[in-house]
């Protein structure tokens, strides 16, 4: 059984199968709604019920009110269809044009970068190519029926190999999987592209990349399609990580600023080790950048990395007066099981 949506802005219809979200239906037949951490806990996926109604199997999610609930607001990542819809939202359109697409892959090379970060390329079939956005991601999906989520690290018109960067953590089964256990030639199966985070190449405002920590994956694809494209924009990259140690590319980063004078660098550490012998910049990133750019409302911030980095920089840039329609975002969610 399904039930079909229909979007009141653009009229576009599309069907959700029995027991899944409306986002997950929109995303899977190239209908880009807006989202943010499609757990249910940043509110960037919120819309309106104008026909029909919702529930929730896991309960309320965090970013929905019982107030909002009651007046038909919905969070389209956790909503799951009891009937036919009509919903008002806004519709990404940059992304429509691209196939989501399952497909098999094998793991063609595994490199570790640093002490808890490995590079992961694969290769798709050789009738196969992933069509993305640099600064998309894709879904691992796993013999459980769930999902990882992973960020590509390449440039769209670097794609004969699927490159992702994936950091430990501390007692998650699937990145301790990786670590452990998984080999080169291993099959296993993708999904995507997935996500609204890309370059918005027909804006002419100057440009800063904010990544913490294997956050900087997404952004290094977009600054390969820069260098490739040679889109001519002011670009300043702040990649905040704890300690020297977890700038994984740190020589690839300079090398960038060498090949464009556009292009400048800031690594900043907020826990520097004593052997680091650091002399650069220190604390939080977002705080580093709003120290820099204390007038930010000609620019266009993507921002990339843990969550709490996401929204500081959300909450706290809008002080220095960037408006926050050119504030974009992927906050990375972990999950341990």
């Amino acid at each position: 059984m399904s039930y079909s949506v229909r979007i009141e802005s653009t009229e576009h219809v599309f069907q959700v199968n029995e027991g899944e979200s409306i986002l997950d239906a929109a995303l899977h037949q190239s209908i880009a709604l807006p989202y943010g951490c499609r757990g249910g806990g940043c509110g960037a996926c919120k819309g309106q019920l104008l026909e029909g109604t919702v529930s929730y199997p896991d309960g309320l999610p965090d970013a929905l009110s019982e107030n909002e609930h009651n007046n038909n607001y919905a969070l389209f990542c956790q909503a799951v269809p009891n009937s036919d819809l009509l919903i008002k939202s806004k519709e990404i359109s940059a992304t429509n044009e691209i196939q989501v697409k399952i497909l098999p892959c094998r793991v063609h090379e595994k490199v570790q970068l640093n002490h808890d970060v490995i590079l992961i390329k694969l290769l798709l079939p050789k009738t196969e190519r992933l069509q993305f956005f640099a600064g998309q991601y894709i879904n691992f999906l796993l013999k459980n029926g769930k999902h990882r989520s992973f960020s590509v690290a390449n440039a769209p018109h670097d794609d004969k190999f699927i490159e992702l960067h994936i950091r430990h953590i501390p007692d998650g089964k699937f990145t301790s999987e990786v670590f452990d256990e998984m080999k080169e030639k291993d099959m296993l199966r993708i999904e995507g592209p997935f996500g609204n985070f890309y370059l918005r190449e027909d804006s002419e405002r100057p440009i800063i990349l904010m990544a913490g920590g294997t956050g900087f994956a997404p952004v290094k694809g977009m600054i390969e399609h820069i260098l490739k494209t040679g889109l001519q924009r002011p670009i300043h990259l702040y990649w905040g990580v704890r300690a020297k140690e977890d700038l994984y590319m740190d020589e690839l980063a300079q090398s960038w600023t060498k090949q464009n004078s556009l292009i400048r660098y800031t690594p900043v550490l907020s826990a520097a080790k004593k052997d680091d012998n650091w002399t650069g910049r220190t604390g939080y990133v977002h705080e580093a950048i709003m120290e820099d750019y204390p007038d930010l409302s000609s620019y266009e911030i993507y921002a990339s990395g843990p969550p709490v980095m996401v929204y500081a920089g959300r909450d706290e840039f809008i002080k220095n007066n960037l408006d926050l329609q050119h504030y974009f975002s992927d906050a990375f969610e972990y999950q341990k099981d």
